[in-house]
């Protein structure tokens, strides 16, 4: 080590920098009241392992770069002080067996180091050179700070949520895909009654005969009757459904409430209605989230704010497009309900009794089931849209 030197003298031995750039870069953080690093990195162009090299060389040690994908255990910085960290420049970053690697701005400082052995119980320690911004980034990550300074670990929470907020979504859409399977089965049994009503007027028309072809209409009409009706009864037992209506609302607020961190509380957003989606929808302001500018963050972590904001306003509209195909089923089953308990009535009214009339009534019972039917599912979606009792927020 050569204290009579600066500590980045060695770029000049390294021919990185002449001496009198090395000198301009002092008096510019000088004057500046900055460190020498950031305008060697900045102003100067100086690379990190060139930088790095220098400064491990004038230690005599080797030197550590900032990795967010390095996995510190938890023992060594549970408990720190992030203050302290940084105004000594120093974090412990791994522990090989007994012995604590602990990155550090100056390796030889004998403050930092009585601070190490008494914050960080060990049988040994290794000190290696690191750069200021590296032990700000360290500190910043592993002791949680605030949002806009988070950089490396704060990804994997933000990918943790969209994963999260994914497996909802795509819970949701089997919702979807169950309520349309649904309508699909509804529309073959609604195609099975009416052509089981065709051959009932058919039969009354010929003086109640029931020709060959009238049967095989009836016989398709009741097959496809019983063909939807199957297949809607076992969605319907499949729970296409959430247990509850509310439920949705319950699990969408939980999956998007770590969107408070990114947003900017004195700008809020009007609810376009009553509705409690609507309401959810109004907590993610248009712009997406908050990009503070960090020197030192590094770009893609905005951009992944970015992409979580994007994804909770995703899984919203999820969600508004599940309780909407839950009102669009139930809706298709009481215009089905309707318009059978219509064309019985009318079969009844219209035609001669006959021994085949057992069909007004069949179409009648079948048409208020369905409407029965249709109102559990809309009723719900319509108190819904209207927010009636429950006022949730993020």
């Amino acid at each position: 080590m050569r204290n009579n030197l600066s500590p980045y003298f060695a770029l000049v031995e390294n021919g990185v920098l002449n001496a009198d750039e090395l000198a301009d870069a002092e008096r510019s953080a000088a004057w500046r009241g900055i460190n020498t690093e950031r305008v060697l990195l900045h102003d100067f162009a100086v690379l990190r392992c060139d930088l790095l090299a220098a400064l491990a060389q004038h230690y005599g040690c080797a030197f550590i770069q900032y990795d967010e994908r390095l996995p510190v255990p938890t023992e060594l910085f549970a408990g720190l002080d992030g203050k302290l960290l940084r105004a000594s420049g120093w974090f412990p970053v791994r522990k090989l067996e007994d012995t604590v690697v602990v990155a550090a701005i100056d390796p030889d400082n004998p403050k930092m180091r009585e601070d190490v052995q008494r914050l960080v119980p060990a049988a040994d320690y290794e000190f290696r050179v690191a750069l200021h911004e590296d032990i700000r980034w360290y500190t910043q990550d592993y002791l949680h700070a605030e949002a806009p300074l988070l950089i490396g670990i704060e990804r994997t929470g933000l990918a943790y949520w969209r994963n999260t907020m994914a497996h909802w979504r795509t819970k949701l859409a089997a919702h979807r895909t169950a309520h349309a399977r649904a309508r699909t089965s509804m529309k073959l049994l609604r195609w099975g009654l009416a052509m089981v009503a065709i051959s009932s007027v058919l039969a009354h028309v010929s003086n109640n005969v029931l020709s060959s072809w009238h049967l095989a209409i009836l016989l398709v009409g009741i097959a496809l009757a019983l063909i939807g009706l199957f297949d809607y009864l076992k969605v319907r037992r499949a729970r296409m459904d959430l247990p509850c209506q509310s439920a949705l609302i319950d699990i969408t607020t939980q999956n998007i409430q770590f969107t408070e961190r990114y947003h900017l509380p004195e700008a809020p957003m009007a609810a376009k209605d009553n509705s409690a989606l609507a309401k959810l929808a109004a907590a993610i302001p248009d712009y997406c989230s908050v990009l503070r500018p960090v020197p030192a963050s590094k770009e893609r972590t905005h951009l992944a704010r970015e992409r979580n904001m994007l994804a909770a306003q995703r899984t919203i509209a999820s969600s508004h497009r599940t309780s909407y195909a839950r009102a669009r089923t139930g809706l298709s089953l009481i215009r089905t309900g309707i318009s059978f308990v219509g064309l019985g009535i009318a079969m009844h009214k219209l035609l001669n009794a006959s021994s085949y009339s057992f069909t007004d009534y069949v179409l009648i019972g079948a048409g208020c089931l369905m409407f029965l039917d249709g109102l559990l599912w809309y009723l719900p979606a319509r108190r819904l849209k209207y927010g009636i009792g429950r006022d949730n927020k993020p």
